[in-house]
């Protein structure tokens, strides 16, 4: 676990850095780590091919990010 928080470090100061930088804009972070696993459900459920899962599994990922985003407004 300690991996993760020297990841999260990391990340968090990235995140840091990017808003000092560009301060005029609202930069916001969404929390996408289980998007992977809903897009899995997602496909399974649809009975999703499973030669075509490995090209899709990030768009559908993307969607949920984008989804929690505007869900959010």
């Amino acid at each position: 676990m300690e991996i993760f928080r020297k990841e999260r470090k990391r990340l968090g100061e990235f995140i840091h850095k990017l808003k000092c930088k560009y301060n005029k804009i609202k930069i916001e972070t969404v929390d996408e780590r289980l998007t992977t696993v809903e897009a899995h459900k997602t496909m399974n459920f649809l009975n999703v091919d499973k030669h075509k899962k490995k090209d899709i599994v990030d768009t559908i990922s993307a969607v949920y990010i984008l989804e929690t985003y505007m869900n959010k407004k």
